[in-house]
């Protein structure tokens, strides 16, 4: 995700903080002051924010190492002021496999609750929670309510959080999995309107949960419906067959050129024969400035674009591109370039066959599949 500082890695995958969470930090810091707390109390709300993401980072630690089991990696885990993203490479189909996948978040919360309660009993120090506040009391048992609170908050049925992904998972026994995706997905939504009308005569903090949940809610069943879409799709439907090529030995000045002759935008980068990468817009732009005119394509051509083959099914390129942040990526067979794949002639593929079957075209289907 943008914007993010990278904390470690855990189990292979990246932990990192959004610089949004710093907002977080000062709201409780702000918080702590107007009720009268000194440096240390202070100090001691923000060791707790601390340790409630923590315990965030673990709940996303269950749902990644859970789809690892299944063969599904994760890239990274990002801390927002609302809660962490596990960015997983995808969800598991089999609704047993995404129930699990989906329970092992809250799962990890209720061990962590269950560790601090049993440390209060045994210290003679819980507290009900009537007395729990934020801002005082004793941390530990503050701690097991707030991981209360996240497995109720995190079991609503409200998709994309765990609650609604088990619900999706539930439904995909008995219908089709698109279907369960827009039941669950709805129900989201409308639970994001009732959050954002309490937001607006209470907590604002709902506002921006309910914006979270109604775009998630809204992305993900347009991603389900793209890849049932692209069933049995392979690159070459999809991919231009005209278009133009760049040596490695080209200055960005020849790409300007072929840039502003056509519509192409970016372009595949030959060494030869072979395929040295892919220049996309973005990074001509970015060269152009840093570099000037006289810079060789090579150079800044993007290796990370790997070609992809005619006969390759579409919906796995398109994970090809969202990995690798490409727009663009070139067709080969054989190893030769016979085409290029771009996020515009998969929207507009897609937006044929949906009006060939007089049925609703996705809204920004491509990029829906690409973005962070």
């Amino acid at each position: 995700m943008r914007w993010s500082w990278k904390l470690g890695r855990v189990a292979g995958i990246t932990i990192q903080v959004h610089w949004t969470f710093v907002i977080l930090i000062v709201w409780v810091i702000l918080l702590h002051v107007m009720r009268g707390a000194g440096p240390a109390g202070a100090a001691g709300g923000v060791a707790l924010v601390l340790a409630v993401f923590a315990c965030v980072v673990l709940h996303e630690l269950g749902h990644a190492l859970t789809a690892k089991r299944f063969g599904i990696p994760t890239k990274d885990i990002t801390l927002l002021p609302i809660g962490g993203v596990a960015r997983l490479q995808r969800m598991p189909e089999e609704p047993g496999q995404e129930l699990l996948v989906a329970a092992a978040g809250p799962a990890v919360n209720v061990v962590i609750a269950g560790v601090l309660w049993g440390f209060l009993v045994l210290a003679q120090a819980t507290e009900p929670l009537s007395e729990f506040s934020i801002v005082s009391g004793n941390v530990p048992a503050q701690l097991m309510w707030i991981n209360v609170m996240l497995v109720a908050f995190n079991l609503l049925p409200a998709f994309p959080m765990d609650g609604g992904r088990m619900l999706r998972a539930l439904l995909a026994y008995r219908i089709d999995y698109v279907r369960a995706t827009q039941i669950a997905a709805s129900i989201g939504q409308g639970m994001a309107i009732l959050f954002g009308f309490a937001g607006l005569f209470g907590n604002p903090i709902l506002l921006l949960i309910a914006i979270f949940v109604y775009l998630g809610a809204q992305a993900e069943a347009q991603q389900v419906q793209v890849r049932a879409a692209l069933v049995g799709v392979t690159v070459g439907d999809a991919m231009m067959t005209r278009y133009r090529t760049l040596p490695d030995a080209a200055t960005l000045d020849d790409a300007v050129e072929e840039l502003l002759a056509g519509s192409q935008q970016d372009f595949p980068v030959l060494a030869g024969d072979r395929v040295a990468g892919m220049l996309l817009r973005d990074d001509l732009v970015k060269a152009l400035k840093e570099r000037g005119r006289s810079a060789t394509v090579g150079s800044v051509a993007r290796a990370d674009c790997r070609p992809v083959e005619e006969d390759d099914p579409l919906d796995q390129a398109l994970t090809q591109m969202r990995e690798g942040r490409c727009s663009a990526l070139p067709v080969v067979r054989g190893g030769q370039v016979v085409g290029l794949l771009s996020l515009e002639n998969v929207g507009e593929l897609l937006m044929v066959h949906s009006a060939l079957r007089v049925g609703p075209v996705p809204a920004r289907p491509a990029e829906a599949l690409v973005a962070d």
